[in-house]
């Protein structure tokens, strides 16, 4: 049997292949409603099924939008990508997602195989490119939107949530329960001090605690950001004999381990212990007692980035505040914290 060409799409509706081009492709220019409707009715008669290979090769681009996370085994980026997918989906993308671990190498390699693959555009979640990868987007003229983190070596659009204030929130809360500090939980030592989210919300607690005239020398400690590490992280901490009385954690994953932590050592939360995250997984709703947690808007961050990676005219020249699209955070109050 021949294959069905979009000529025969045509022939059969009684119109030109440009405009069969735009009932299948949603544009770039309008068709009128009746039109549509015979060209659908071709194409369901004739089984014509558009080549998708053939039209990426002709615009130089594809249906696929590249998603760089650092491990989507984690609950944040899991929901993350989960947005993002959804975004894409109502813009008729598909989305590919890669998994750096947090290795530059990794991460070069999955922008080389998206961008070989002639992604529509990519978003990352980078701590920062490195110069070869920068310089390989700057060759394919790939259009990129920053998503969660803005390293400064990325001189791009990026859509972040307010990291800094959400965690002056948090901080602030614990210590309006009457502690006499608040501990926090940050990154490690190689963790970047610039766009770096978690660094971030380490800014937010010392903001917060010199605000209310409390040191914070020896009170940060460092943690990886999952939970299993964090928990080895918690059971040294609250084993030790200066123990907190609240814990501000830098993710959710990392309270998460505290709280196991405290469990496994009979310690009350949040009778004797108080504990608060960032990032509100849907996981901290359950956790025993509820977590106490930072939100950001992600279904909205991950439509913006989607908007922001599709519309060139969205992504102007600009200051570095215009280039920077962020959403506010809000405090959600659970019972980790001690509120009923």
């Amino acid at each position: 049997m021949a294959k069905v060409t979009r000529d025969d799409v045509a022939r059969l509706a009684g119109t030109s292949t440009a405009v069969v081009s735009y009932v299948i492709n949603n544009g770039p220019r309008p068709v009128a409603p009746a039109t549509r409707e015979r060209v659908l009715a071709a194409i369901k008669e004739l089984g014509y099924r558009p080549d998708r290979v053939a039209q990426a090769m002709a615009s130089r681009r594809t249906d696929l939008i590249g998603m760089i996370v650092p491990d989507a085994r984690q609950p944040f980026f899991a929901e993350m990508t989960h947005a993002v997918e959804q975004a894409a989906s109502e813009r008729g993308k598909m989305v590919l997602v890669g998994n750096s671990d947090y290795v530059e190498e990794r991460e070069t390699h999955y922008l080389r195989a998206f961008l070989g693959m002639r992604v529509s555009g990519l978003i990352l979640v980078s701590h920062g490119l490195t110069d070869q990868a920068a310089a390989e987007i700057d060759a394919w003229d790939a259009r990129v939107v920053l998503l969660h983190e803005r390293p400064e070596a990325i001189d791009d659009v990026a859509v972040v949530t307010d990291d800094v204030g959400g965690a002056q929130l948090a901080t602030r809360h614990l210590l309006e329960h009457g502690h006499e500090y608040v501990a926090c939980l940050g990154g490690m030592a190689e963790t970047p001090t610039v766009g770096d989210p978690v660094s971030d919300h380490v800014e937010g607690w010392r903001r917060a605690m010199r605000e209310a005239g409390r040191s914070v020398e020896g009170r940060l400690f460092e943690a990886p950001y999952n939970r299993y590490d964090a928990y080895e992280v918690g059971l040294e901490l609250l084993a030790g004999p200066d123990r907190p009385t609240a814990i501000f954690c830098s993710t959710d994953d990392q309270a998460i381990g505290v709280l196991r932590a405290a469990r496994e050592l009979r310690i009350d939360v949040p009778g004797e212990l108080a504990v608060a995250g960032f990032d509100d997984v849907k996981e901290a709703g359950l956790t025993d007692p509820p977590l106490t947690t930072v939100a950001s808007d992600r279904p909205a961050m991950a439509r913006a980035a989607v908007d922001l990676v599709l519309d060139d005219g969205l992504r102007v020249a600009g200051s570095r505040r215009e280039r920077l699209k962020q959403f506010p955070s809000r405090l959600v109050v659970r019972r980790s914290c001690g509120c009923h």
